[in-house]
């Protein structure tokens, strides 16, 4: 279910609307009507929230071709029982290790650099715990639309190892976790690991 307030979800249906229209348009009229869409939707978030519609404008125009959902891939690291996370400088709180997708990359080729990078240690990916719709478990995690891909990895090698956006690297037990980074890893994603640890045939979850 949507949680969403409804202004948001129109927000963003505008600004995917002027974005795939700017795409295709075949005219200066269409380019004008469609611009226009953009900076309503702009406006209100701004009305809403206070940002900036210039600064919105500009993301959205660093956003081009047609309207898509943003990738974003996790890597769900166990020893001996114990979860991975590491400390977000960015919030302070904790998380899987991973982050936005890059274009030309593998999925489990993602997951595995982006655990390096943010952990130091080298996995490999064995399956996927889940597809989650990262913008309907509270608080969306960017005004853009973005999913959210959950894998389980084994440790081949590596040792704790901070990076530029993460500055601690530790091991919990799921009934003693720290504060959790909710855009990034909540509840529900460790909860469906711990059910994939204790039946291994489970099947990937998917919203």
């Amino acid at each position: 279910m949507n949680t969403d307030p409804q202004w948001l979800n129109w927000a963003r249906e505008l600004q995917a609307l002027s974005q795939i229209g700017l795409t295709f348009s075949k005219n200066c009229h269409e380019v004008k009507n469609f611009q226009r869409l953009a900076e309503i939707s702009a406006e209100m978030v701004q009305a809403c929230t206070g940002f900036e519609s210039s600064k919105l404008l500009e993301s959205f125009s660093a956003q081009p071709g047609y309207a898509t959902a943003k990738i974003d891939v996790r890597g769900a690291i166990i020893r001996q029982g114990r979860i991975l996370l590491v400390q977000e400088r960015s919030d302070q709180r904790w998380s899987l290790p991973g982050g936005w997708a890059d274009v030309g990359e593998y999925p489990s080729a993602m997951v595995a650099r982006e655990v390096l990078e943010e952990s130091g240690f080298t996995v490999h990916p064995k399956k996927i715990i889940g597809v989650f719709d990262a913008n309907r478990e509270g608080r969306p995690l960017e005004f853009f639309h973005a999913y959210k891909v959950v894998f389980l990895c084994q440790i081949m090698s590596g040792e704790p190892k901070i990076s530029n956006e993460t500055q601690d690297v530790a091991f919990f037990d799921f009934n003693n976790l720290p504060e959790l980074s909710p855009n990034r890893t909540n509840i529900r994603h460790l909860r469906e690991i711990q059910a994939h640890l204790s039946q291994p045939d489970r099947s990937a979850a998917f919203d």
